[in-house]
């Protein structure tokens, strides 16, 4: 499939009818007792703290306009309306939809309502103010309000990184069972035990009889086949079914099971193939009553892209000349705690397979890459790159400065120069891209990146085909957001020294 292309949503129904007659040989779903999936306590008590959250934040910001306005003594307009916010504003919060489990932890939804009900509360609060020509103060209206949409996002946001990192501890689960073809079912089950952050544990998978060996070899959980989805999700207390896009779950399978989830409380998902797409790149369109997944392009030009070069040039300009004391200071004890140059430089490459030198404080001893064959039998990487988590040719000061990444500050200059960004993939060395398959070489449609996806899932201690993964996610995903995002966990690897050697 071509990006920009439409598919449905199971790209596997664009074959319906060999479906169709696969399905007639599959194991239908049987009709069982409906299990009854309640709320997690963990939802109620999620819930109940970001609403004394909300309450509180509505009452300080009431307080704050009431101490502005003196004279708003008790009987007038903007004293009630100063209450009512206290009041509405949870209740607004609830009615956007910001309170269901469904928004908790990912995505953008959670964020959406929020701003739904902040553009929804100024909204009534201005017609109100007009229509019954009320003294409100614009302390209110335009003061209040904004701050206390502002102060709520904030507040989400911790809340977020508390859940996900509950999550990464194997809290505050979903019971997921995983449904389909036995290679795509282990491919899911791999992402999420990969990421566990996503709040989903995989207690079971329903495969073809064909696969339910190997599956029940590797997945390390229950296996049942296809007619013993529900049978699993009651006796294992699940409470989301995760089915993925291969034949055996098209569209007659995936049907019958959304009407024996009815009323049962289960979550239902659909993968519908394309993992490492996401984002405003996906959108759910109907045609004729039919629902089909839309993949837009991935945009390598445009705005966005002048934006971010300026502000990569910028952002560079600055650091520079803000560390420029750290910077010298550096240079001085590289300089004189080792012998050779302070700067190494290395070809590496960048945009469009365009060739580089990238530059880094040496944290090698001189004659390092004499010493690489040598050493090669005892690298543990298992892709392209030379990985020794104590490799001796790092100095002293090299072993400090790689495992704060002081040692990649000079690459500022390569940013300033526009022959790296900020963030993107992991610059490559030619060596590398030689041996590149179509797939891989996507990476190099964009510019390399002081940091990026791999610099905060683990740096170092990734293995090669999860590195490029998260390359590729980057590529196909890219955003000025997502770069924010990047730039504000880079930070915390960096003091972590998470996967850094």
């Amino acid at each position: 499939m071509r990006p920009g292309e439409t598919v449905l949503l199971d790209h596997s129904t664009a074959r319906l009818g060999t479906a169709s007659r696969a399905l007639r040989g599959t194991p239908s779903v049987q009709r069982r007792p409906r299990p009854r999936a309640g709320r997690a306590p963990w939802v109620a008590r999620y819930s109940r703290t970001l609403t004394g959250f909300e309450l509180t934040a509505a009452t300080v910001a009431a307080v704050a306009v009431l101490g502005t306005h003196p004279g708003a003594s008790p009987g007038t307009s903007l004293f009630w309306a100063s209450v009512a916010l206290v009041v509405v504003w949870p209740v607004l919060l609830h009615a956007t939809g910001a309170h269901a489990e469904r928004v908790f932890g990912s995505g953008s939804d959670e964020y959406r309502a929020v701003g739904r009900a902040g553009f929804g509360l100024l909204a009534v609060a201005g017609f109100v103010s007009y229509a019954a020509e009320l003294d409100l103060s614009r302390a209110l209206v335009v003061g209040a309000v904004p701050a206390l949409t502002l102060g709520t996002l904030l507040g989400r946001f911790a809340a977020r990184c508390a859940l996900r990192r509950l999550r990464a501890q194997g809290h505050c689960a979903k019971r997921v069972v995983v449904v389909g073809r036995g290679t795509a079912v282990l491919e899911l089950v791999d992402r999420l035990r990969r990421e566990r952050f996503a709040g989903l544990e995989v207690v079971a998978a329903c495969v073809t009889s064909a696969d339910r060996d190997r599956v029940t070899r590797v997945a390390g959980v229950p296996v049942g086949g296809l007619d013993d989805v529900l049978s699993l999700v009651g006796t294992l207390g699940a409470d989301t079914i995760a089915v993925t896009s291969a034949s055996e779950t098209a569209a007659q399978y995936l049907r019958s099971l959304s009407w024996q989830l009815e009323g049962t409380g289960i979550e239902l998902l659909v993968a519908p193939g394309l993992v490492e797409v996401a984002g405003p790149r996906l959108h759910i369109r109907p045609f004729e009553g039919l629902p089909l997944l839309s993949v837009e392009q991935p945009r390598f030009e445009g705005w966005q892209r002048v934006v971010k070069g300026g502000l990569d040039r910028a952002v560079a300009a600055l650091a520079l000349l803000v560390l420029a004391p750290a910077l010298l200071a550096i240079a001085v004890t590289v300089k004189v705690t080792s012998p050779g140059p302070v700067l190494y430089r290395q070809e590496r490459v960048g945009l469009n397979g365009q060739a580089f030198t990238m530059l880094k404080f040496r944290s090698m001893v001189m004659d390092a890459e004499r010493q690489l064959d040598a050493l090669r039998a005892q690298s543990t990487a298992d892709g392209l790159l030379f990985k020794m988590r104590v490799d001796p040719r790092v100095t002293p000061v090299g072993r400090v400065m790689r495992r704060l990444s002081l040692d990649e500050l000079p690459q500022l200059l390569n940013v300033l120069g526009g022959s790296m960004s900020l963030v993107g993939p992991r610059p490559p060395l030619p060596g590398e891209v030689a041996r590149y398959d179509t797939s891989v070489s996507r990476r190099l449609l964009v510019k390399p990146g002081l940091t990026g996806l791999w610099q905060i899932s683990g740096r170092s201690d990734l293995p090669w085909e999860e590195a490029v993964r998260l390359d590729l996610r980057y590529v196909e995903n890219w955003s000025l957001a997502l770069d924010a995002l990047i730039l504000a966990k880079t930070v915390r690897a960096v003091l972590t020294s998470s996967g850094a050697y």
